[in-house]
């Protein structure tokens, strides 16, 4: 959004953090947004509603915004205004989270930009309302280090400082069952992972309106020895949280594996696909 002329610097665009349904306008009010110039507040459009603030559109020119993007800590920033204003609406009621930085030049461009997605807002509140979205990793039980080399006798002498150690019979052969030994091993065990995401995953499925399968994570800290097998996020009931909880317990128990559920967090991951 390039603006020009003398009073460029001046000149507005509008924000849109989410849509919804006939918040309370007191759900806003005090929210800083991604700015303090303006307060945050609502834009009627049609039967819904969207969640707005009036910035200086001279700080989200397209330049301005790719030089965000390169300062990790400042893009940061806003992404956590962002969230904020998002999950203090969508706690009062069934909000649809827009994209980070959906901006518009006027309340009109707005209202008819919006109005065009409404059918797919309205389906997107219907499916989430009084739902929360969960997310599960699940990682497989650590594997055992490896044992060490061992010795099951001394090594002789040499009878004479040149004579040479020549290996003991078959010790070659018995090395490479070792190593086909530990790389069956790591097969199994790789899956008896695979089945037990698989158990999981069903039974959350079960018990979740919709969900969504993503990468798995490799390892977040150097040296970490977890395998995650799992990395899923799930729509869940309101008045089910308590049942995910115990659910959760229950398949730690009984897989053995380490299983981490976070949430309840708005539901990100549900709106976009509709």
């Amino acid at each position: 959004m390039t603006q020009r002329g003398p009073e460029a610097s001046e000149a507005t665009a509008l924000y849109v953090f989410a849509a919804c349904r006939a918040p309370d306008p007191a759900t806003v009010t005090g929210l800083p947004g991604v700015t303090d110039e303006q307060p945050v507040r609502t834009l009627p459009f049609g039967p819904l509603t969207a969640v707005v603030q009036s910035v200086r559109a001279a700080d989200f020119t397209d330049e301005a915004w790719q030089a965000r993007l390169a300062d990790e800590r400042e893009l940061e920033r806003y992404a956590r205004a962002h969230h904020a204003v998002v999950s203090a609406v969508a706690a009062r009621c069934p909000t649809v989270p827009l994209p980070l930085a959906t901006l518009y030049h006027d309340e009109d461009r707005a209202r008819e930009a919006l109005a065009r997605e409404s059918d797919r807002f309205e389906t997107a509140l219907r499916r989430i309302a009084h739902h929360a979205e969960w997310g599960v990793k699940v990682y497989a039980p650590e594997s055992p280090a490896a044992p060490a080399p061992t010795c099951t006798a001394p090594a002789a002498a040499p009878s004479a400082p040149a004579e040479r150690t020549r290996p003991a019979p078959g010790a070659g052969l018995a090395y490479l069952n070792r190593k086909r030994g530990v790389q069956e091993m790591r097969e199994r065990r790789q899956e008896e992972a695979a089945r037990t995401a698989e158990a999981v995953d069903a039974e959350l499925q079960a018990l979740a309106t919709a969900f969504r399968r993503l990468r798995p994570h490799g390892p977040q800290v150097p040296g970490e020895r977890r395998v995650q097998v799992l990395n899923a996020t799930y729509l869940v009931a309101e008045h089910r949280a308590g049942e995910l909880a115990r659910l959760t317990e229950v398949l730690r128990s009984r897989t053995g594996a380490e299983i981490e559920l976070s949430g309840p967090w708005v539901p990100y991951s549900f709106v976009g696909e509709v």
